[in-house]
């Protein structure tokens, strides 16, 4: 049986106990639960923007700690529910976050390929000023997903979402992630939406330390 790309053992992130569980690299995991069960706090956890009060995770076997942290975050990369996207043109935002990370811009047919995969029929000159809070969100998970990571974390991607734009989005990203053997974990409110799409699915509960 293959090592799984993440294994999360006993973990505590202050007064909040996680499940332990592992990951198979290119399966689509869905976490769901009630607000407060730590949900965003444990993406943040696996891409080591923050640290484990008590417990480990496991990246393909190493400790994170032992990990270079920037070279970690983009081999596990997290698309919060915050957007960050700048002034100008899609395509500028495209190259702003490439020039970052010194990665080679991918050309215009890849960006509208990416656009296209996240349900954006802009082409890539088209202005982020009046795009709607949805289409913002699923141009930075356009963004996100062009990086092809190891492992990609969205953290609620479909929340700014009607039912048929939300599933046309899981389905399309969870086949390029498939495709890629990119492996998908997603934060959701919305399990019924994106339930289908899904290898595994993981409930957090409100577990707190007495």
């Amino acid at each position: 049986m293959l090592e799984p790309v993440l294994q999360i053992k006993d973990v505590i992130f202050q007064n909040i106990e996680y499940p332990s569980f592992e990951i198979q690299k290119g399966n689509m995991v869905v976490f769901y639960g009630e607000s407060g069960s730590g949900k965003s706090t444990l993406f943040k956890l696996l891409n080591a923007t923050e640290t484990v009060s008590a417990g480990e995770i496991l990246y393909y076997g190493q400790p994170l700690e032992f990990q270079p942290t920037l070279e970690l975050r983009k081999k596990i990369l997290l698309v919060s529910q915050m957007v960050y996207l700048f002034g100008g043109s899609i395509a500028d935002n495209f190259r702003i976050f490439y020039e970052y990370r010194e990665e080679a811009l991918p050309s215009l047919e890849k960006m509208r390929k990416y656009l296209s995969a996240c349900c954006i029929d802009f082409p890539p000159d088209t202005s982020c000023v009046n795009l709607s809070g949805g289409e913002r969100q699923r141009v930075f998970v356009a963004i996100g997903l062009s990086f092809l990571p190891d492992v990609l974390l969205l953290d609620e991607p479909t929340a700014a979402l009607d039912e048929w734009t939300a599933t046309c989005l899981i389905e399309n990203v969870s086949k390029v992630c498939k495709e890629k053997g990119i492996t998908l974990l997603v934060i959701t409110h919305d399990l019924h939406t994106v339930e289908k799409f899904a290898d595994v699915k993981i409930e957090l509960q409100k577990a707190r330390r007495s």
